[in-house]
């Protein structure tokens, strides 16, 4: 039976990530980088195309699982008729390689253990040739990659695949430690599992202890803010949208996407979530990621990009893979790259902006790259573009991407007036005004005092949401409160919102894929924006209730099967949770600074000097 997708947990180490069910197997790592191939890919085709499983080898009466308390670190615990045992697993970041850690632990009694390993690389493709080192190491080698298997439990090779049986007694551990590195140099250096251990959980709790999170949702929001950093790239400080590929959207169909590149459409949103918890660091080396991945004529700049900010992202599809619940096509790379996409120009000219308002500093030729990009956007505004969720049909006039052309003049106007940069002023008020007065003209429905998705339609889009959030009209201007109320009546679904309007069935059943989790979040911010807390509250709660048992999120979620769906876990879901949290309980708000003041620069937070391009 396929494992349902709230039913993994995430590991992880600053370069890649793994998936490991509840049942004890990783079916998912992709090997050295998030957007390596896969090695263990059991997750969108079978055992056959890779996995690693350690479980009990005895009847299972129990199963429950943990993260330890402020990390990464996964613990599953099996209760058997013989005792139970727990098993920790963990991706160490310290170390010199890339390292998947498994210890097996019996807490009481007595219990047999298994452990099946098979390795397919290239998403479940290639078998490695397999040998035993003279020191007992196990190692796999197929082309540029290699990994071996170091633990002092006795294996042997099966049926293409490495088997193990032990028995342990309480108080006693087995360590399994898969380490990755290139074929043509040596194995990497052994890593003693405990040891690691130990410098993995205090790593994580001495970064957990800088974070800002306080309140009834604190919890939420640093569990969502670890799986945040699970999903950093740390060599670029790139966030990768998931760490997962053609996980459905709607199971059975075909809008299975690669998630595993950065949109700079998530950009202000994860800058703000992250400088209102205190992180630094990594909000600066987003920042940075972004500069350097756009750098370069505007007329270029892409939606996304990869890790390091590539831009060739070619979309193939994976043929011999069937899909997660026959899902297919299992595709690699995203054609949307490709795509003229008008918003993403106002979330980068609005992240820059909040990074000044939150003290990060400026880098040098930051604003100069600003005014390049303004002159190229002051010329595109008024085109039609492919919005906000990437329509691959024709091209429309999106109100929201309008709004953030508005955005990216209003921003600019903003650093001039507030940071003292240069700039012709007054031209960017006629631009800003001219987009306003056209969105206003053309993408207002009076009749229904509603906001529409685009001017040539009357269907409505969850992303209007945003508008009163990034400034383009006030909460309390009578267009937005009816755009709320026109978006919970048409786009609201059994307690959560849809993006827009798919195919429905006669029965009533939404065939064209589940509620869009940050949607979800949007209402709550817009509920509050307008006055209705007790509505937003109530909201917030629901989603919090639909987490996993171990607090992660997907990128969608169909209610009435009550089952995660999309790329897993999804950054955009927890940023959404972060920030709604703290729009719920803070008085400085997520969504009233970035229309307005931004985020408060926090004096106990060590800084460097703005440089010249900055004053």
């Amino acid at each position: 039976m396929r494992t349902p997708i709230e039913d993994y947990g995430m590991i992880g180490d600053g370069q890649t990530a793994a998936l490991v069910g509840k049942n004890g197997s990783i079916d998912w790592l992709c090997w050295p980088t998030f957007d390596s191939d896969a090695c263990f890919a059991a997750l969108l085709g079978g055992q056959s195309n890779g996995f690693w499983l350690i479980t009990p080898h005895e009847e299972i009466k129990s199963t429950r699982r943990r993260y330890r308390p402020g990390t990464l670190i996964l613990e599953t615990t099996f209760d058997t008729e013989g005792g139970t045992i727990t098993l920790i697993d963990f991706m160490p970041s310290h170390t010199q390689s890339t390292d998947v850690v498994r210890i097996v632990r019996c807490d009481h009694g007595q219990v047999a253990v298994c452990m099946e390993l098979m390795l397919r690389f290239g998403y479940g493709a290639t078998t490695p040739w397999v040998t035993r080192l003279e020191d007992g190491t196990m190692r796999a080698v197929a082309g540029p990659d290699m990994v071996v298997l170091r633990t002092p439990a006795p294996f042997r090779g099966e049926n293409f695949k490495t088997v193990a049986q032990f028995t342990l007694g309480a108080g006693q551990s087995m360590p399994f430690v898969l380490s990755y590195g290139p074929s043509h140099l040596a194995p990497p250096a052994p890593v003693v599992a405990e040891e690691a251990l130990a410098v993995s959980e205090t790593f994580w709790r001495d970064w957990t202890a800088k974070t800002k999170a306080e309140g009834p949702y604190k919890d939420a929001i640093v569990r969502s803010l670890i799986t945040l950093k699970g999903l950093v790239y740390q060599p670029t400080g790139g966030i990768v949208a998931a760490p997962t590929t053609s996980l459905p959207e709607r199971f059975g169909g075909e809008r299975n996407w690669d998630y595993r590149l950065c949109w700079l459409r998530d950009s202000t949103l994860t800058l703000l979530a992250m400088m209102n918890a205190g992180i630094y660091d990594e909000a600066a080396a987003w920042r940075d990621w972004l500069q350097r991945a756009v750098a370069g004529s505007p007329d270029e700049m892409q939606i996304m990009y990869g890790l390091r900010g590539e831009r060739r992202l070619t979309e193939w599809e994976v043929d011999w893979l069937p899909g997660y619940a026959d899902s297919k096509p299992v595709r690699i790379g995203n054609a949307a790259h490709e795509q003229f996409q008008l918003d993403v120009y106002g979330e980068l000219m609005d992240s820059f902006e909040q990074a000044r308002k939150g003290g990060l500093a400026s880098t040098d030729g930051t604003w100069d790259m600003q005014l390049i990009l303004l002159t190229h956007v002051a010329g595109i505004w008024d085109k039609p573009d492919s919005g906000i969720w990437e329509s691959r049909g024709p091209t429309r006039h999106y109100v929201y991407s309008k709004a953030m052309a508005w955005v990216c003049f209003d921003r600019a106007i903003k650093a001039v007036e507030n940071h003292g940069l240069a700039g012709p002023v007054e031209d960017w008020r006629r631009t800003r005004d001219e987009i306003h007065a056209a969105v206003c003209a053309q993408g207002f429905d009076p009749a229904r005092n509603t906001f529409k998705a685009a001017y040539d339609g009357t269907d409505l889009d969850a992303s209007l949401l945003l508008l009163a959030q990034t400034g383009f009209i006030a909460a309390d201007d009578p267009r937005f409160v009816g755009t709320v109320e026109a978006i919970e009546r048409e786009l609201l679904r059994d307690g959560f919102v849809m993006r827009y309007n798919t195919h429905r069935t006669d029965d009533g059943l939404r065939p064209g894929e589940g509620a869009f989790l940050a949607c979800s979040f949007w209402l709550c911010d817009a509920f509050k924006s307008i006055g209705r807390h007790d509505d937003a509250t109530q909201l917030f709660e629901r989603l919090l209730a639909i987490r996993n048992d171990l607090g992660l999120l997907a990128e969608e979620y169909e209610p009435r099967e009550k089952r995660h769906q999309g790329n897993f876990p999804q950054a955009f879901s927890h940023v959404g949770l972060i920030n709604t949290a703290f729009n719920l309980t803070r008085g400085d708000k997520p969504a009233e600074q970035r229309a307005d003041g931004g985020v408060k620069p926090d004096a106990t937070i060590s800084r460097p000097e703005p440089s010249s391009a900055a004053r």
